[in-house]
């Protein structure tokens, strides 16, 4: 009789608590499995009862974690706590960067010798490239969601390292239908980012509401913030639809002609979706200076994962609606330009699909298992 996999998850936010839960259903395809931890809607409906709210880790900017920092110190804590006292066979930290290695240091140093995996890689690539030797002895194994992480962390003396692709591959990219007329609006899913970002996309959609025969807008948001940005959108000049339906989004993403992203995982699946894009993200002063001390590295994963400016970028030092509306004129002018796009997220997905010659694409589940020598 197989004995069951006691498995310690930990999602920080909406983006991980997918990639977590994909886990999950690959692992249960395996194994029997016990889960404990701590995540969203995506996770609880995989049976997790989460330790606290996965909302305490969702963080973005210094001054979002200096709010919260004696809440953030007290969850590691009790994170560590729960951990060593259920003993888990293997524990998954997926993202929530900071969180996870003071997390993985302070269990550590608890004497904590089981496995202990990062799903998904630091960004060491963009910044911090110190920081990859520093987590090799706190991870057993990182799990890569960009193809061309495992050569970077090796290359930096990190811990081994495995892509393993992205939970949205499984969905098939869309094909426009008619003549795409919808408008998507992604703002972002911290309360950091959508208190930065959505005066900035009320302000371009109202100017471009009626123009480039438009036949509307949306938002894609998480059914737990539904509300919230049906009351923050019923106040515009313009009509907004939320759509918290994962499938009902995706119909729609068939008819987008562009959507106006917030830089972040969400990038990366309307990439995979096939949808022609914007780039922006809104900066506080702490971290416009730190970009620009970078060089202003580009910070769309497209972009990044294929090496070109496919997509716009616009990094703003604050509410700056006359650049974004610019750009998006621009693209809306331009249906060559659309379909380059297109034509390169064909190119990105294939990279996805398949990985690099040096790293292949591996499934998650079966690196969880190769630390517990249950290859199956």
């Amino acid at each position: 009789m197989t004995v069951a996999l006691n498995l310690f998850i930990l999602a920080g936010e909406p983006s991980g608590d997918r990639i977590a839960a994909d886990l999950v259903r690959r692992l249960r395809l395996r194994t029997s499995l016990v889960i404990s931890g701590v995540g969203g809607g995506d996770l609880i409906a995989e049976g997790l009862a989460p330790l606290f709210p996965m909302s305490d880790l969702s963080v973005m900017g210094l001054s979002d974690v200096l709010k919260r920092l004696p809440l953030l110190l007290w969850r590691i804590e009790q994170t560590a706590r729960a951990i060593l006292k259920s003993r888990p066979d293997i524990v998954v930290l997926v993202d929530a960067q900071e969180f996870s290695a003071r997390l993985a240091k302070r269990l550590r140093a608890k004497g904590f010798a089981s496995p202990i995996l990062l799903y998904v890689s630091p960004s060491v690539w963009a910044r911090h490239p110190e920081r990859a030797a520093q987590l090799r002895p706190l991870f057993n194994e990182v799990l890569a969601v960009l193809p061309f992480e495992p050569a970077i962390m090796k290359r930096l003396d990190g811990p081994p390292t495995s892509y393993v692709g992205h939970p949205a591959l499984a969905e098939p990219a869309p094909h426009p239908v008619g003549g795409p007329d919808q408008i998507a609006l992604l703002p972002g899913s911290r309360s950091g980012e959508l208190r930065r970002h959505l005066p900035l996309l009320k302000d371009v959609a109202e100017r471009l509401s009626g123009r480039f025969g438009i036949g509307g807008f949306f938002l894609p948001t998480l059914p737990g913030l539904a509300d919230r940005l049906k009351a923050e959108v019923g106040a515009w000049n313009v009509d907004v639809e939320i759509v918290s339906d994962r499938a009902e989004r995706d119909a729609r993403y068939s008819r987008t002609r562009l959507a106006l992203a917030t830089a972040g995982t969400a990038t990366l699946e309307l990439a995979l979706a096939n949808v022609p894009m914007l780039v922006t993200y809104v900066m506080e002063p702490a971290q416009i200076r730190y970009f620009e001390r970078l060089g202003r590295p580009r910070v769309g994963l497209p972009n990044i994962i294929l090496a070109a400016d496919v997509t716009p970028e616009l990094i703003l030092p604050g509410l700056r609606p006359a650049p974004v509306l610019a750009a998006a004129e621009e693209l809306l002018g331009s249906p060559k330009k659309l379909q380059a796009q297109r034509e390169a997220f064909s190119r990105l997905r294939l990279m996805m699909e398949n990985g690099l010659p040096d790293a292949p694409r591996q499934d998650p589940a079966d690196r969880v298992l190769a630390h517990l020598g249950r290859v199956i």
